[in-house]
């Protein structure tokens, strides 16, 4: 049982501990990498070609297609962990639950389900628009709801073409729409909040850190109240991630926030001479 509250704690301290480290050591390095700007490349000629939002709808509708074409085959092979994993895992959980701390579980882990979510993604949606009231308004508006019909749907679609069913007591199949839900709604939340108010670089990094931990701890959760697979969590966390980014850009660019691109010594046009 110790191991099991161990787990817990560990649920909250490694991404209070992994986030800051990340944000401060590898996010930078990415945003300057080769393959970023070549991603704004990208961005800035659809932009050109199909304006703000159409480039917008691109991103999202290839940024999701994306996603499930990675998540896919993930799921498929996690599938073949649940006679090694899954089961001992669940088996070692069910034989040491503990009515009080299961009943804790249950009540934290209900933050991943679609109904409060719905309250959370109304509010949030109004807000943000009154907000914005002076600016693009109607960019909040859109993009909570947004955020909530893209988990659901690519969520399904991965739930019907890996199909690996769920545990014996719940119907929670991979990947794990609790922790994903999460993620997109509160990570869409910080999205619109950075962009909506001047937030200094370490509050940028206390948000993402209390939004992993948040997103961690509901994972935890799902397995304790036996609602998920562990392999469904792990897949939950890494299908949240990817769809998170899609969902980040896919405002950053409505928004016109994505920076142009680097203009390398390589892109200088080279002198093309003739010979008469």
């Amino acid at each position: 049982m110790a191991l099991i509250y161990a787990l817990g704690a560990l649920s909250v301290l490694v991404p209070a501990v992994v986030i800051p480290v990340v944000a401060t050591r590898w996010a930078p390095a990415v945003r300057e990498s080769r393959a970023a700007d070549r991603l704004r490349v990208a961005v800035a000629g659809l932009t050109e070609a199909f304006g703000r939002i159409g480039a917008a709808l691109v991103v999202l509708l290839a940024g999701s297609a994306a996603v499930v074409a990675i998540c896919w085959p993930l799921g498929e092979l996690l599938s073949r962990l649940e006679p090694s994993v899954d089961h001992p895992v669940f088996d070692y959980v069910h034989a040491r639950r503990v009515d009080v701390w299961a009943d804790i579980n249950s009540f934290i882990t209900a933050i991943g389900d679609r109904y409060p979510l719905k309250w959370v993604t109304v509010v949030a949606a109004i807000g943000f628009a009154i907000a914005w009231r002076r600016r693009r308004w109607w960019i909040p508006l859109v993009a909570m709801p947004l955020q909530f019909v893209l988990e659901q749907y690519t969520q399904q679609i991965l739930a019907l073409t890996v199909d690996r069913g769920h545990p014996p007591t719940d119907l929670g199949t991979y990947p794990s729409g609790g922790c994903a839900r999460v993620m997109l709604t509160f990570g869409t939340i910080a999205v619109l909040a950075g962009l909506t108010w001047n937030i200094p670089r370490r509050g940028r990094i206390a948000i993402a850190t209390a939004l992993a931990v948040l997103v961690a701890v509901e994972g935890y959760t799902r397995i304790y109240a036996e609602r998920h697979w562990l392999t469904d969590v792990i897949g939950g966390w890494i299908f949240a991630t990817l769809l998170l980014g899609v969902m980040v850009l896919t405002v950053l660019v409505a928004e016109g926030r994505v920076r142009p691109p680097i203009r390398s010594a390589d892109a200088v046009p080279v002198e093309v001479t003739t010979t008469v």
